[in-house]
């Protein structure tokens, strides 16, 4: 049994940002990230509910199950930076099972070389943001 970090289909996108020269090159390829959301949640539909607290910029996430019971995650921000980072987020946990999002960490993060170049309050709003994520998957298995 293999305990992986982050799902496999995360890879590419891990080695995208591990081949970047410095820190500047990554926050350009979560700008790129930003305008490729798989599941964008439009600002029309951000709440005080669905606000992610402790982030710096204006922050929005849902998540629900699709017809085939995998998770979906769908999130809004007004800041590039922290819609990139939802937008590899929701490539890494979309059409997984909620089992295994709640079991996951943030560690892909990390791997892209990105969660030590963020400000300590984008961190910390970004660690809200997958916690967030996290438990609302727990409460789905």
């Amino acid at each position: 049994m293999t305990s992986r970090l982050w799902p496999e289909h995360l890879d590419p996108v891990i080695a995208e940002f591990q081949d970047c020269f410095d820190s500047m090159e990554r926050y350009e390829l979560l700008f790129e990230y930003s305008a490729k959301h798989p599941s964008p949640l439009p600002p029309e539909e951000w709440t005080d509910e669905n606000q992610v607290h402790g982030c710096q910029s204006r922050a929005h996430i849902e998540c629900s199950l699709d017809s085939s019971g995998r998770f979906l995650m769908r999130g809004g921000a007004d800041a590039q930076i922290v819609q990139g980072l939802m937008s590899v987020t929701a490539m890494a946990v979309n059409g997984m099972k909620p089992e295994r999002v709640s079991s996951m960490s943030p560690e892909y993060a990390d791997a892209m070389g990105i969660r030590n170049s963020l400000t300590p309050s984008r961190a910390n709003g970004f660690l809200n943001m997958f916690e967030r994520v996290r438990s609302e998957a727990e409460k789905m298995v």
